[in-house]
């Protein structure tokens, strides 16, 4: 974590559509950054430039559309700077890097979170599955009805859903949904797992919402694995 004081500022400096090891450089240098512990980093797409090359890239020009500038900044101490130069320099191949100067009036704040590096521990209770069963083609109120429900579902205070999209199935109407290139009416399945007064308060909510469709729920016996205290609440024993 950075602090008050001196530091340096890297920018790196790439043309849009060069790789590393076939992946785009930008996306290899930042992935480098982040697992090497660095502080923060921002990937900027200039929107004209010229390099080395002396060649003029624009957005506007199409067959040079992949060739415009890409910059990398981040901003650290001396020391891992240092450390991570040498790597860089790699990274970047014909890339250009500047190194400047500078000083941290004021840090950003990092929130920690409270389940870093505190002892493990088991959590575990009964809760419901309820699966919500929908065609990719139906809306609610203007929107995706999905899209709909997982707000919905997220305003309520459920613990969170996922939405599965299927392959190959059929609903209540027998017409066969098979996933295409084009095809935009798949069958959708949403997951949620909570507990049971939550799921039944929503059921209301679901009614209105889904003209056709199908909701089940299940009970379910649920494991988590989490560090660190529990929150308001929260069951911490098996069967709580």
């Amino acid at each position: 974590m950075l602090e008050a004081g001196k530091a340096l500022k890297v920018s790196i400096y790439l043309s849009e559509g060069s790789t590393h090891h076939g992946a785009a450089t930008e996306a290899s240098i930042l992935d480098f950054l982040f697992y090497r512990g660095v502080s923060g980093a921002t990937v900027l797409k200039g929107v004209a430039g010229f390099g080395a090359d002396h060649h003029l890239h624009t957005a506007s020009t199409v067959e040079l559309s992949d060739r415009l500038p890409v910059k990398i900044e981040f901003i650290e101490t001396k020391e891992k700077v240092d450390e991570l130069l040498g790597k860089l320099s790699e990274l970047a191949g014909p890339g250009m890097i500047e190194i400047q100067e500078t000083f941290i009036a004021k840090p950003a704040l990092v929130k920690v979170s409270p389940d870093i590096e505190l002892p493990h521990r088991k959590v575990s209770g009964k809760a419901k599955l309820l699966r919500i069963y929908i065609d990719e083609a139906d809306r609610w109120d203007g929107k995706p009805l999905h899209e709909a429900l997982v707000e919905a579902l997220r305003a309520n205070d459920m613990a969170g859903v996922t939405v599965y999209k299927g392959i190959l199935g059929y609903g209540v109407h027998r017409e066969l949904h098979e996933q295409k290139t084009m095809s935009h009416n798949a069958s959708l399945m949403l997951s949620v797992i909570d507990c049971e007064d939550r799921i039944a308060a929503f059921m209301p909510v679901l009614e209105k919402m889904v003209r056709e469709g199908m909701a089940v729920t299940s009970d379910v016996d649920i494991i988590k694995y989490r560090y660190g205290s529990a929150a308001p609440g929260e069951a911490t024993e098996e069967g709580g």
